[in-house]
């Protein structure tokens, strides 16, 4: 697992807790809603976070085939060629 990765899921995690604290305000402070629903609210976040960590972790990133040095040289020597 590359830092990229655990960036997203730390970031991911971290978002998913501040939209689930703020479903339960809106509907603990203005919309009156039973106890069933702040369940399925919670099992709802949960299962998105889920979702979207394994989908990410499925993308292939190949970043880590290119080198950055290289794509530089490759820059420079089209610029001479031109």
């Amino acid at each position: 697992m590359s830092k990229k990765d655990v960036t997203f899921i730390i970031g991911l995690t971290i978002l998913m807790g501040v939209i689930w604290i703020l479903g339960e305000l809106v509907m603990g402070l203005w919309i009156a809603a039973h106890v069933k629903v702040h369940i399925i609210w919670g099992i709802g976040v949960v299962v998105l976070t889920l979702a979207l960590s394994v989908w990410h972790s499925m993308k292939e990133d190949e970043s880590h085939l290119t080198d950055p040095k290289r794509e530089k040289y490759e820059r420079k020597v089209g610029k001479r060629k031109q």
